[in-house]
């Protein structure tokens, strides 16, 4: 079955560029054009990925990240930010909020398809299906795609598992930014590496006391320490 795409996009010409694209590249696309009809419809029927505007009629983009986020029966769905806000703090915020990537208005329909297919991969592949990696009291099945700290369940977006499952795999040694966006992110090193950062600050949040084994290297990148 075609993957399922909610678009969340206040502009009828834009959404309808957006649908046309991906229902063009095998996607299922169903659009909303305010916040609070999008909610409702993601809740009734959680999408593989949402592609959504930040500046909406009533609910707004951000408050609709934070909900879904914090609903473990949403959490798992995948958001893309496609928004005309191209401010530095914005694309932080959309990123510390759980947006597993984050395009600026104009923009190339064919380049969002292909971010898409990007994000939905990485929640889709990985290590191999037996692979269960244990560091401290972090544990993460990547044949379940589970992940627990002290024995207790830990939800993190595609892109949070993929990384600390890298870091985690290769703890005690350094990866570099460039590093992490080819394997992680599967991005040329010339994207802004401060997606790397942000994802790794919501990381660290997220694992409470064992968020200090992530170490920052200066100037170079991150490293798990065991």
């Amino acid at each position: 079955m075609p993957q399922h795409i909610t678009v969340v996009e206040d502009e009828p010409d834009i959404a309808e560029v957006i649908r046309y694209a991906l229902t063009h590249d095998g996607f299922e696309v169903e659009a909303h054009a305010c916040g609070n009809a999008a909610l409702e419809a993601i809740r009734l029927r959680p999408p593989d990925l949402v592609v959504l505007d930040l500046m909406l009629p009533g609910l707004d983009g951000l408050e609709l990240m934070r909900i879904i986020k914090r609903d473990p029966a949403m959490a798992g769905v995948a958001l893309v930010v496609l928004s005309a806000r191209t401010e530095e703090m914005d694309r932080i915020v959309g990123l510390e909020l759980g947006a597993d990537d984050y395009l600026t208005k104009p923009f190339s329909p064919r380049e969002l398809a292909l971010r898409i297919r990007a994000v939905l991969r990485r929640g889709l592949s990985g290590a191999p299906e037996a692979a269960v990696v244990e560091v401290g009291t972090i544990r993460l099945d990547a044949g379940a795609h589970e992940a627990s700290l002290a024995g207790a369940p830990l939800v993190l977006t595609a892109t949070e598992f993929r990384l600390l499952l890298l870091l985690m795999e290769r703890r005690d040694r350094v990866q570099t930014r460039a590093q992490l966006l080819s394997e992680v992110w599967e991005y040329a090193g010339d994207v802004d590496s401060r997606t790397v950062d942000t994802h790794v600050r919501r990381l660290r949040r997220k694992l409470a006391s064992e968020g200090d084994r992530i170490e920052t290297v200066i100037g170079i990148g991150y490293r798990l320490r065991s």
